[in-house]
C-alpha cells in the first residue's frame, strides 16, 4: 500500500515536503534506505519454520517484535490524532514508543492512552530547569527509557522547506497559500482548533509561551550547541532509566557513549535531514556491534522500508530497528487505523522473510544469515 502517495494527497505541500524532505542534495536521505541493497541474505534451507517468533528484549522490558517507534515531532502536522493515535498502535502491537520533545501531545498525554513501553526523546536545552522537568515528568509517567538527540547543534539545510514555503517567508507564499486552501480541513485544525503547539514546551516555559517571535524562533536560541559527554554523564546521574544516545555513527563515539554511562545508541542521521554525506546506519551497524554490543543496545534508525531491512540489521548486530516516515505516512494517510495498518505489513514481511532465511526465531539471527555484496 503506496501510503506515501496517499499522504502527498492528504496534506497541504509545504506539510508533506517538511516530512519527506532531507537536507541538502538529500544523498543522505536515499542513501539510507539504497543501502540496504548492499546486503544480501544468506537462507539456511531445510530449516523448521513452521512458528516464527519475533520477541525480544529492549531497554529491559519485553516487546513482541524488535522494531520500535522513532521520536518525530508535531506529528498533528500530519493527522489530527497525532501522537495519542500513533502510541495507541504501538501499543496494540507490542513495541516501544518514543514521544519527541517537540510533540504536539504532552508526556501526560501519551501515557495516558498507552500501557506500552514508552521513551522519551530529549533535545537538551539552555533552560536546564525545563530539561530536569521533563525528566520528573517522564519519571511520573512511567516512561522507561530517555533517547538523546545529539546530532543538532544546529537545524539541517532542508531546502524543500523553502522551496515549498514551510515556515518560509515570501518567495513561495502564493503557491503555500493556494495549496492550505485545497485542504481546508488541515487549515481549520490549524487556524481555529490550534492544536498544533508544542506542549511539552510551552506547558513547562513561560518564557517559551511568551517569546518574542514565537515558539519556533524559542526553540532555536535554546538548542544547546556546546553540549559534550561532560553533559550525557550529568543526564545520566539525573536519569534511572535506559539512557540511548541518539544520532551517533562511529565507533568512537558509541565508545564514549557506553563510558559517559549511556546503555544504549541508535545509530542515526536523523533521517537524512542533518548531516548532508553522513553514512546510512545500516552501514554503522557491523564495526559498533563488534566493538560494543557487549556494553550495549544497538537500534538502527533510518531507511527501514521492508521487513528484509530489519531482518538485514538484526543479523548484522543491531538489537531493533525503528521507524520514522514510514508510520508518518500511514498516520497522514489513514490515521491511527492507517498506521495500523502499515506496522501489521511490515510486521507481516519481517515473518514472511524470516522464514524464508530459515530462521525460526530473531534472537538466532547473526553473520551466518547476512553477507556485504561485493
Amino acid at each position: 500500500m503506496d501510503f506515501r502517495r496517499i499522504a502527498r494527497r492528504r496534506l497541504p505541500a509545504p506539510v508533506f515536503h517538511y516530512m519527506d524532505g532531507g537536507a541538502d542534495d538529500e544523498l543522505a536521505l536515499a542513501r539510507n534506505t539504497e543501502a540496504f541493497a548492499d546486503y544480501e541474505l544468506l537462507p539456511s534451507q531445510l530449516s523448521d519454520v513452521s512458528k516464527i517468533d519475533l520477541r525480544s528484549t529492549l531497554f529491559g522490558q519485553h516487546v513482541d517484535w524488535p522494531v520500535m517507534i522513532a521520536p518525530t515531532g508535531a506529528s498533528r502536522l500530519f493527522h489530527a490524532g497525532g501522537e495519542p493515535a500513533v502510541a495507541r498502535a504501538a501499543d496494540k502491537f507490542g513495541m516501544f514508543y518514543s514521544l519527541s520533545t517537540l510533540s504536539t501531545a504532552t508526556i501526560e498525554d501519551v501515557a495516558a492512552v498507552s500501557a506500552g513501553p514508552k521513551a522519551f526523546q530529549l533535545y537538551v536545552f539552555k533552560d536546564r530547569g525545563l530539561t530536569e522537568d521533563w525528566l520528573d515528568r517522564c519519571r511520573d509517567a512511567d516512561y522507561v527509557a530517555l533517547q538523546l538527540t545529539v546530532d543538532t547543534p544546529v537545524a539541517g539545510n532542508r531546502e524543500r522547506d523553502f522551496v515549498y514555503g514551510f515556515g518560509a517567508p515570501p518567495r513561495s507564499r502564493l503557491r503555500q497559500l493556494a495549496s492550505f486552501a485545497r485542504h481546508p480541513g488541515w487549515l481549520y485544525r490549524a487556524l481555529v482548533r490550534q492544536d498544533l503547539e508544542m506542549v511539552n514546551i510551552t506547558s513547562g516555559s513561560e518564557a517559551a509561551r511568551n517569546w518574542k517571535g514565537g515558539i519556533r524562533k524559542y526553540i532555536d536560541e535554546q538548542l544547546e550547541r556546546s553540549l559534550t559527554w561532560k553533559d550525557v554523564e550529568w543526564l545520566a546521574g539525573r536519569w534511572s532509566g535506559a539512557l540511548v544516545i541518539k544520532g551517533v555513527q562511529t565507533v568512537e563515539d558509541c565508545r564514549k557513549a557506553a563510558e559517559s554511562g549511556a546503555s544504549a545508541v541508535m545509530l542515526s542521521n536523523h533521517g537524512g535531514r542533518q548531516l548532508e554525506s553522513a553514512p546510512a546506519p545500516v552501514d554503522c551497524i557491523a564495526a559498533v556491534a563488534d566493538a560494543l554490543r557487549d556494553r550495549l543496545e544497538i537500534i538502527c534508525d533510518g531507511g527501514i522500508r521492508r521487513g528484509n531491512h530489519v531482518v538485514k540489521a538484526l543479523a548484522l548486530g543491531a538489537n531493533a530497528c525503528s521507524i520514522g516516515r514510514g508510520y508518518l505516512f500511514a498516520l497522514a494517510a489513514g490515521g491511527q487505523p492507517g498506521v495500523e495498518r502499515a506496522l501489521m505489513l511490515l510486521r507481516a514481511d519481517v515473518e514472511r522473510t524470516m522464514a524464508l532465511a530459515g530462521c525460526d526465531s530473531v534472537r538466532k539471527l547473526g553473520r551466518s544469515y547476512v553477507r556485504q555484496r561485493r
